[in-house]
């Protein structure tokens, strides 16, 4: 209302000056003063041009119209013969505003908020609007409880007639909930109804979740969820009456009450379906959640209408309307239900657009696609290729809309809004394991090479436990129909004492080409063969001389296989990084083809599920088991067992390689305990080092695996709510490694009681793993307690690691 007075005051003097205008023809005008706004501009808004007749009336009129640009603080019209002159003042513009105190609210939602009142930087600074940032500000800080904030504005003067609005923000303590209170619920307790309140009074976890600060958004959301409460649970005429809030005189303090009443519970009398049904009647009633009998529950009600919604929408009824008419007999307490269907027109989609992709090809995208141009619009097919464009790992956020082609209503166009993110880097650098110290990496990995979608790595890393050189590349469509094609080639130098196993190393060199073969949208099988030569050192004084005998007897060191893999994989996770629900499930066969020094096959299996509990929990279940042995036993090369020097002779030498036996323990497999430390082991001498001392064990892995886990996945704190590259989670681990053919020498015993799977031998532990993709590479934290372990097991409170590791 004073921007108002002013501008009138200000426009009244000066039109003063205009009635004193003499009527005369306008032959040219000259527009003065102007330093950075057009003279264009100016014209576009005056009402009068060369020609027209300029009287008092419309003298007035052309300066209430530059007046209400609000570019000028000054409009003056005079005359020099037949000229009009224009002379003005313009408005300061806002070259920067500077917000200063904010912490609980972002810089830039407190600039949209201004936004909305025209006070931007580039716009025109308006002095008397200063009272309006006072009070949008306060407004924003009101709404999220804080009642003691203290806004203070001010202007700096620039130069070229520029200004800085500077804002202090003094925000205070937020107003805290001291009463939380639903008054005439009577069927259901007070804790029962509020649980899902994300208001509540203060208590232990408010310094965290800030719960107990009062936010009217979060209130009224509140309420909502009061409603559906009871109206889920049969009270069709439930209602909320009122509400009240009320604050402390210290503004500390909030005091809030809801008024209810709960009404009856209603049962279901009647279902209908009416309009326009397009699909048969009987198939759409069985999409219908809630039936006759059954009380009523407006969220069945609900996942009715998505259901019908849903199936219309995926034979093209892109705006279907499904309306659920209750008819509420109060007599009888009963509900009759009419599902009116309004189908519209069938759309189906013109084109398929595809925005952000700077350095993706369009191909890359339009592959994964299965909702295609010029086909019946499937809401279906546009998720499933969401999913698809999300779990190529190529963007952070994959958005898509669904715009009606201008001119007609049977026609959409498909556009696709992706954030692309890093999918290849150069690495240089240094990590840290527990168990393998410093990791020093080089790598160039390229995760979408050219943009192609295909993957490619070059890497060189080198710890106190490997020394891994290699080269890869995949190519996931070679052909139109997904069928991909990939090739790896390594050397590996390994040193497994420093692994925490028994003492050995081994140098491996291997080539392997595969192929992936897409059976269903979900199920992929892929096959690889390839060959490798792997070299085993063995230490007199270090090595344990159960594995120095399997050497001896098998005549070899030097180990040369052909190798061929089989495995079949079934994923409906909902993208690629931290996954929310969905699940993933991987068996395969590996096994060395005849010929190989050694003929043996593993196999392993893994299923993975993830269930999305709330908006911010999910759950997490994983299972791992693994078994090995030889098909064609190898032939010992020492025919007398009684030979000298061979008292340590292995009649047996079946099962897998000891190079290639399951581990467990460690960063990411039964955690809390150390890695590779559970399963069989073996010590030098019993009687100078026995078993009981964990330094003395020398473990040796096994030829059968079983872990599980179970995880709650939860909110990172301080971290935005859709960025996926953290994890924190509270897990529980459970399971070993059994079996090992080396068990079966005398010097060994038992391995410590590992010679087939047992309950007994199982172990568990709990804690929380927190897990973030940093740009240096993957970072893991677990902070475990074993809560079953026994005597000599090598356990460990915090587990870490950083760095790129392959």
């Amino acid at each position: 209302m004073k921007r108002i007075a002013a501008l009138f005051l200000l426009a009244w003097f000066a039109v003063q000056d205009a009635s004193a205008f003499d009527a005369f023809t306008i032959s040219d005008i000259r527009v003065e003063g102007l330093s950075r706004i057009a003279p264009g501009t100016v014209f576009t808004y005056l009402p009068v041009e060369k020609g027209d007749t300029l009287t008092g009336d419309r003298a007035e009129q052309a300066i209430r119209a530059l007046y209400k640009t609000g570019f000028f603080s000054d409009v003056q019209l005079a005359r020099q013969g037949e000229i009009l002159v224009v002379t003005l003042k313009e408005r300061p513009q806002i070259s920067k505003i500077a917000i200063r105190g904010n912490k609980d609210i972002k810089e830039e939602d407190l600039l949209k908020g201004l936004k909305g009142i025209g006070m931007a930087e580039g716009e025109a600074f308006d002095e008397l609007k200063l009272n309006e940032i006072q009070n949008e500000l306060t407004k924003q800080y009101y709404n999220r409880g804080k009642y003691n904030v203290s806004v203070k504005t001010a202007k700096v003067n620039l130069d070229r007639n520029r200004v800085e609005v500077a804002i202090n923000i003094a925000e205070g303590k937020p107003a805290r909930i001291k009463h939380l209170n639903v008054v005439g619920n009577k069927s259901f307790s007070d804790k029962d109804i509020k649980s899902e309140f994300e208001s509540n009074t203060s208590n232990w976890t408010s310094w965290y979740s800030k719960d107990d600060q009062y936010s009217k958004e979060k209130f009224s959301g509140d309420l909502e969820k009061l409603q559906s409460y009871y109206m889920d649970r049969g009270y069709a005429d439930f209602n909320v009456d009122s509400a009240q809030v009320g604050i402390s005189p210290d503004k500390r303090k909030m005091y809030v009450v809801a008024n209810v009443t709960e009404g009856e519970v209603y049962k279901i009398n009647d279902i209908k379906l009416t309009g326009t049904l397009v699909l048969n009647e009987d198939d759409l009633r069985k999409l219908v959640q809630i039936k006759v009998g059954d009380t009523f529950s407006r969220k069945q009600i609900e996942q009715s209408v998505d259901a019908i919604t849903s199936a219309l929408s995926n034979i093209g009824y892109a705006f279907a309307e499904v309306q659920p008419i209750p008819a509420i007999d109060k007599e009888k307490r009963e509900v009759g239900l009419n599902f009116f269907i309004v189908p519209g027109k069938r759309v189906y989609v013109r084109q398929i657009v595809f925005k952000g992709n700077v350095h993706t090809r369009d191909d890359v995208l339009r592959r994964e696609m299965r909702q295609l141009e010029g086909s019946w619009y499937s809401q279906a097919a546009i998720d499933r290729s969401k999913i698809r464009l999300q779990r190529l790992g190529f963007f952070r956020t994959v958005n898509i809309d669904t715009p009606k082609v201008p001119g007609t209503d049977d026609q959409v166009d498909l556009t696709i809004a992706v954030e692309e993110q890093n999918s290849g880097a150069f690495t240089f650098g240094l990590g840290y394991g527990q168990v393998q110290g410093v990791i020093a990496s080089i790598s160039v990995t390229q995760n979408n090479f050219l943009g192609s979608g295909d993957r490619i790595s070059v890497m060189a890393q080198q710890s106190g436990i490997i020394k891994s050189y290699g080269v890869s590349y995949f190519e996931p469509y070679l052909t139109d129909d997904g069928i991909g094609l990939g090739y790896n080639l390594r050397h590996t130098r390994y040193d497994a004492g420093e692994n925490n196993l028994a003492s050995y190393y081994s140098n491996t060199d291997s080539f392997d080409i595969y192929l992936s073969f897409p059976i269903t949208e979900s199920d992929t099988i892929n096959t690889q063969l390839g060959v490798n030569k792997t070299s085993i050192r063995a230490s007199p004084y270090y090595t344990p001389p159960a594995i120095i005998d399997y050497l001896d007897n098998l005549g070899h060191n030097t180990f040369h296989a052909w190798n061929m893999q089989l495995s079949w994989a079934h994923d409906t996770r909902n993208r690629y990084w931290n996954p929310t629900r969905g699940s993933l499930q991987q068996v395969s066969l590996e096994a060395t083809l005849p010929g190989s020094t050694v003929e043996y096959f593993k196999i392993n299996y893994q299923y993975n599920q993830y269930l999305r509990l709330t908006n911010s929990l999910t759950f997490l279940g994983k299972v791992k088991i693994g078994y090995g042995d030889t098909y064609n036993d190898p032939k010992s090369v020492l025919a007398d067992p009684n030979a000298v020097g061979h008292d340590r002779y292995i009649p047996n030498i079946g099962g897998l390689p000891f190079f290639e036996n399951f581990y467990a323990g460690g960063v990411s497999d039964v955690r809390g305990f150390r890695d590779n430390t559970l399963g069989p082991y073996t010590v030098f001498d019993p009687e100078l080092c026995p078993p009981s001392n964990k330094d003395c064990r020398l473990p040796l892995g096994g030829s059968f695996k079983t872990v599980a886990s179970a995880e709650i996945i939860f909110p990172t704190p301080f971290v935005k709510e859709n960025d996926d590259s953290t994890r924190l989670s509270a897990f529980l681990d459970v399971g070993n490694v059994f079996k090992n053919n080396l068990c079966n020498v005398n010097l060994l015993k038992d391995c410590g009681g590992y010679k087939s799977w047992s309950a007994d031998q199982l172990r568990a532990s709990v804690g929380l793993s927190f897990q973030w993709r940093a740009p240096v590479g993957p970072i893991v934290i677990n902070i475990a307690r074993p809560i079953r372990k026994k005597e000599g097991d090598d356990t460990e409170v915090i587990q870490f690691t950083f760095g790129n590791t392959f």
